[in-house]
């Protein structure tokens, strides 16, 4: 559009000098030179007016005297009316740094560091411009981090920031993804580079750790010597059992001695008694008798003793 109001201007300067110098000079040829001059210029300007080129990744905003257009021009070489204007719009993935100061659940300054990558959506990029104009980045999605990581980071203590990193990430993520995307903007991604507190409470932190470390090593010094004590009571205990069972079995084997040597006996004894005859007792006494008579007989009630030796 711009190039057809220069033309224009052109075509009426040109007439002007025209009509001054046919004036001045009488020549009706050289007026009517300026003037086909002038004609020329103005029919390239509104010519070239009528053609915009839009650069790849970006979508072209047409505009009518302020009114945004409902279609959308493409990459490349675009025709259009010479009283229209061409805005490009950037559609690539696009970075925006982000730093600031929030609070945690319990009270504690943070310090959040990151970035989020973005891109507009061609098919809606007109409504962008025309609710927001080309500074989008600046008056709404920069706002937009600022608030929702302070949401998000206050529903974390100071100590479940640094155990939740990733999950908080994903919080502002989706977060932010929701609130810009009824206005055209894509959050394609959002990183969390660092998490910095303040030096009184990483000294806090640091001096907790220091003694759950202590804990933990005395925690585990006890287990150790309850453990080692554990398994001298389990070998004393197994020493005791064996000898216990060394005397079982040794006195199982000494009864068990003494059962085969008394069955031994028995067996001797009763194969003594099945051998016994009347024949063979009184042949032993015969062996036996050393030629004198006994002194004493009888012993039973019906049979007096007699002494059977000589009387004086």
């Amino acid at each position: 559009m711009g190039l057809m109001i220069l033309g224009i201007l052109v075509l009426i300067g040109g007439f002007i000098f025209a009509a001054y110098v046919g004036k001045q000079y009488k020549g009706k040829s050289f007026a009517a030179i300026a003037r086909a001059v002038a004609c020329l210029v103005c029919a390239i300007a509104v010519a070239g007016s009528c053609i915009s080129y839009v650069p790849t990744g970006y979508t072209g905003i047409v505009t009518t005297f302020g009114k945004v257009h409902a279609e959308t021009l493409d990459a490349g070489i675009n025709f259009h009316a010479p009283w229209d204007n061409v805005i490009k719009m950037d559609n690539r993935e696009q970075r925006i740094a982000f730093q600031l100061e929030a609070f945690s659940k319990d009270i504690q300054q943070v310090s959040v560091q990151g970035s989020i990558n973005y891109n507009i959506d061609k098919a809606t990029a007109m409504n962008l411009y025309r609710d927001v104009g080309v500074e989008y980045a600046t008056i709404l999605i920069s706002p937009r981090i600022q608030e929702d990581v302070k949401i998000i980071i206050a529903k974390y203590t100071a100590e479940n920031l640094i155990e939740n990193r990733q999950a908080m990430s994903d919080a502002i993520y989706e977060l932010l993804k929701t609130e810009l995307a009824d206005k055209g903007i894509n959050i394609i991604s959002l990183a969390v580079e660092n998490i910095d507190f303040t030096d009184a409470f990483e000294s806090a932190v640091e001096a907790k750790q220091v003694a759950t470390q202590e804990k933990q090593r005395a925690k585990t010094l006890q287990e150790q010597q309850t453990m080692e004590t554990e398994q001298k009571a389990e070998r004393d205990r197994i020493a005791a059992q064996a000898a216990a069972d060394v005397a079982r079995i040794e006195a199982d084997a000494e009864a068990y001695a003494l059962q085969v040597h008394a069955e031994a006996e028995a067996n001797a004894n009763a194969k003594i008694n099945a051998s016994l005859t009347t024949q063979l007792i009184d042949y032993n006494k015969i062996l036996r008798w050393d030629g004198k008579l006994p002194t004493f007989m009888g012993g039973s009630e019906t049979i007096p003793v007699l002494n059977l030796g000589n009387e004086e």
